[in-house]
């Protein structure tokens, strides 16, 4: 029976999932699209989310990506190609597209190491943040952010990090130029340390993924024709006074931006599929403009929620460049 293009998109809007999903379903499942929904709510099926709070996390930007259909790109496999995400952060595209073969990385070694014990150490781990929900408090946070890294095993640094991060001022990861973690203690009364269900949830999408510290130039060794690369760098500042926040201890200004862009059009003529996500100022509108004729640059509009000031949060635009 031929697809149902619009039913497709409707019961994909419905459920808050990928069409692509709702295809590797019929097919596992062996149901035709017109019985889908029931099949569907009878299996309960929830993705996983980030396990951490990330500032310029995309979860809240995938359904306007995919009402735009800015993603995933239509002849993306998932069944048969690679998803790439160099800059993975909290890994919400990754968690919303939930491809089968990836390769996730990052240069924030905290970050990565938290993943790689997500995926093969999950229960140790909630134990371990179970004991921190436990003594959570002020004092107890300034404790353990005083921790050297460099001292713990893999999984006391995974747990610390992510107790950091559901403790700390509104999710925010910073790190002053000694790559030293300095955010102040949070004022949520009772954060969720342990999501015990999503962990297992992000360790059974785990499961086949591929997990780096390296830097994102390295995907161009591996990446083929089909493949997908989803880049979400550190945004170049819209003014002298935005970058509040450092991920790493390097930079990401014009240089490595345009690094970044001479990578994006190699990944290009290779044939891969790349998407790119960076703030809408005119240096990076430049910098991707008049490449190709199927290089388009979009604007979606994100909600900024750092400020302390309910007067300085709102709607940014941010820029999505797409190839395809």
């Amino acid at each position: 029976m031929p697809e149902n293009k619009e039913l497709l998109k409707s019961i994909a809007t419905e459920f808050n999932v990928h069409p692509i999903h709702l295809r590797m379903f019929m097919a596992n499942f062996k149901c035709e699209l017109e019985n889908i929904k029931s099949v569907f709510e009878k299996s309960n099926i929830v993705s996983p989310k980030p396990f951490v709070k990330w500032v310029g996390g995309k979860r809240q930007l995938a359904k306007q990506f995919r009402d735009l259909d800015l993603y995933p790109p239509d002849e993306f496999n998932p069944e048969t190609a690679t998803y790439f995400e160099p800059f993975v952060g909290g890994g919400a595209m990754f968690f919303d597209l939930l491809p089968q073969e990836a390769v996730l990385s990052d240069m924030n070694q905290e970050l990565v190491i938290a993943y790689s014990v997500i995926k093969k150490n999950v229960d140790a781990l909630i134990k371990k943040l179970r004991e921190h929900q436990k003594k959570n408090s002020k004092e107890y946070y300034l404790k353990i952010r005083a921790q050297e890294t460099n001292k713990l095993s893999p999984l006391s640094v995974a747990a610390r990090f992510i107790y950091l991060n559901r403790t700390g001022f509104n999710g925010l990861y910073r790190v002053n130029r000694k790559g030293i973690f300095n955010v102040p203690y949070g004022d949520n009364k009772n954060p969720l340390i342990c999501d015990e269900k999503n962990l297992r949830k992000v360790n059974a999408a785990l499961k086949s993924t591929k997990i780096f510290r390296q830097d994102y130039k390295k995907v161009l060794n591996s990446a083929r024709k089909g493949d997908f690369i989803y880049f979400d760098p550190p945004y170049y500042p819209v003014s002298k006074t935005a970058a509040f926040t450092s991920y790493t201890k390097e930079a990401f200004l014009e240089k490595e931006q345009t690094e970044l862009r001479d990578v994006f059009m190699k990944l290009h003529k290779q044939g891969c599929f790349v998407m790119l996500s960076n703030s809408d100022t005119p240096f990076i509108n430049k910098l991707y403009s008049n490449l190709d004729k199927k290089i388009t640059t979009n604007k979606v509009f994100a909600g900024r929620s750092i400020n302390s000031k309910g007067s300085g949060r709102g709607k940014i635009s941010e820029i999505v460049v797409i190839n395809y």
